[in-house]
């Protein structure tokens, strides 16, 4: 009887890190290699929501044109996602 409940809570551990664990740390590296890349002139998102151009990027902070003349400065990390949407509501 103990092997067999040993057994079972082995393959539960493992179907959970295939399941939770394993793609999480994905997403997670793709989220880094993403903020690495940011460059000069991407269009991005926050993660509050905010779309903007990115004008200057230092290691920590970016700056953002949202709107003609009116630049926010972020840390990096606050940047959601790269816009690759090719329509503009300007």
């Amino acid at each position: 009887m103990q092997p067999s409940g040993i057994i079972i809570w082995v393959v539960v551990f493992v179907l959970i890190y295939f399941m939770m664990i394993k793609p999480q740390r994905k997403q997670g590296k793709q989220r880094e290699e993403m903020l690495v890349n940011l460059k000069v002139g991407d269009k991005v998102v926050t993660l509050g929501g905010i779309y903007g151009k990115i004008v200057r990027i230092t290691d920590e902070t970016i700056k953002l044109e949202v709107a003609e003349n009116m630049r926010l400065k972020m840390q990096r990390s606050a940047v959601n996602f790269v816009d690759e949407d090719e329509e503009t509501d300007e």
